[in-house]
């Protein structure tokens, strides 16, 4: 399996290469040159199907059994032993909670597995990197909970000073590991994301300090989020039938791996975005147009984003994989601000794919309604998933599946305002209150943020 750049300017690398890349030298996203097709079997036992479907992307470039072996150790840990089980709401719509890992959230399953390929790969080189990520609140805490301790990283989290919930900030800022180091932008997501780019765009900087990423850009994170869709298909009928998923979503990297394993020969006939009040993808799927507004703070913070990365790697692919055209529409819409689909990409999207948005009213009352219905408690973001569900589906006799992103304990003020009751915190994570906080507030600027990053490397 080979990669190639969304931009179509850089060299075309390996596996290994490419998840050590994250982002390419011309500032695109990396992509398989083709897309594998999925074989008929599968019984949803998910380490199982886990090593078959990520295998074609992986490649020779590790070892069969060292990476079946890694996988299964990455899901391990997980507090339930389905590691993502699916349960079904009051009105047929099924959960499937991903939140059984070590941070309560999604993005503990693809980043639990990828650091230990980034570990396997540098200790295979003899080589040390440096991470780099910006987070709207999870993938922070589960990049660092991930990265933690290992010898062959250091990892420095960017997150927007006031914006992520109180326990999502602590479970960054608590970890005491000499190689873990939080910083608090004074701005928004996108100012966090955006400093991240610059660095990596920045190639004496990034080859000075052997920059990498675990951000969605990066395609291992992409990959490892295409199983649960599979499995999820396994459970409800087989990968032979068709299946549905909402998908509450900010930077577009879960969504779009549902599209990898549509384009894999999943039959997935709807993929529905959910958006909060920053419903710049509701627009887009709407009616093919996106202009950037304010962010708004929202009782979902991890969706507060206007601009999401890997939509340009859905652009790449309804683009007929132009990615000098795609390179041509980017800069233009960061200039502008305004973004219009062609015709043609128009086509592309075709009817596969749908959109709603849902302010925090509607989110709260959801939550409050679910509870007295069911007994099951949604943490806002997937409360706006379920309702983004309900909006758009278009064939009862099709399952559909609202992908469950965290804990409720990890909003619990929005979940007591919804219920009247305070989620708890799992048994490992109740005195995360009490527990010291590190971190280093910084302004939105970008020599200040990598004379920050230089100073956090080890051995240097």
């Amino acid at each position: 399996m080979r990669y190639v750049s969304t931009r179509g300017a850089s060299p075309v690398l390996d596996f290994a290469d490419t998840l050590l890349a994250g982002l390419a030298d011309d500032g695109g996203l990396y992509v398989p040159e083709s897309w594998p097709v999925l074989g008929d079997g599968g019984r949803g036992d998910y380490v199982e199907t886990a090593v078959e479907v990520m295998s074609p992307f992986v490649g020779q470039s590790v070892d069969g059994g060292a990476f079946a072996a890694m996988v299964a150790d990455a899901y391990a840990g997980f507090d339930h032993p389905e590691v993502a089980p699916i349960v079904e709401l009051s009105d047929g719509i099924h959960l499937m909670q991903l939140f059984h890992g070590p941070t309560l959230a999604f993005k503990d399953i693809a980043l639990q597995l990828v650091s230990r390929l980034f570990e396997y790969e540098l200790s295979r080189r003899g080589e040390r990197v440096t991470i780099v990520g910006a987070t709207s609140g999870d993938t922070g805490s589960a990049a660092i909970e991930a990265c933690r301790d290992r010898e062959t990283v250091d990892i420095v989290i960017l997150h927007p000073a006031g914006r992520v919930s109180e326990v999502q900030r602590r479970q960054m800022t608590t970890v005491a590991s000499d190689n873990v180091h939080n910083v608090a932008i004074d701005g928004t997501f996108d100012d966090c994301q955006d400093l991240v780019k610059a660095m990596f765009n920045d190639v004496p900087f990034r080859e000075e300090v052997r920059l990498s990423a675990v951000n969605s850009i990066n395609w291992g994170r992409v990959m490892a989020q295409v199983v649960y869709y599979v499995v999820a298909a396994e459970r409800l009928g087989g990968r032979q039938s068709p299946i549905a998923f909402s998908v509450p979503t900010g930077n577009f990297g879960n969504v779009f791996a549902g599209h990898v394993a549509r384009l894999s020969g999943l039959e997935v006939p709807q993929l529905v975005v959910g958006s909060n009040s920053n419903d710049v993808l509701t627009r887009f799927f709407v009616d093919g147009s996106m202009d950037i507004a304010e962010v708004v703070p929202t009782t979902s913070p991890s969706m507060d984003i206007q601009v999401s990365s890997n939509l340009e790697r859905l652009l790449f692919e309804i683009s007929g994989r132009d990615g000098a055209a795609v390179g041509v529409q980017l800069d233009d819409f960061r200039s502008s601000g305004r973004f219009r689909l062609e015709p043609g990409q128009r086509v592309g999207l075709a009817d596969g794919w749908s959109g709603a948005r849902f302010h925090d009213d509607e989110v709260l009352t959801c939550i409050g309604d679910e509870a007295d219905r069911s007994g099951i408690i949604l943490d806002p973001h997937t409360a706006v998933g379920v309702l983004a569900a309900r909006a758009c589906r278009r064939d009862p006799s099709i399952p559909m599946v609202a992908l469950a992103t965290a804990h409720p304990a990890k909003f619990p003020d929005a979940v007591e305002a919804a219920t009247g009751k305070r989620p708890a915190l799992p048994e490992r994570l109740a005195d995360l209150h009490e527990r010291s906080e590190r971190l280093t507030a910084l302004p939105d600027d970008l020599a200040i943020v990598q004379d920050f990053v230089r100073s956090c490397r080890r051995g240097a």
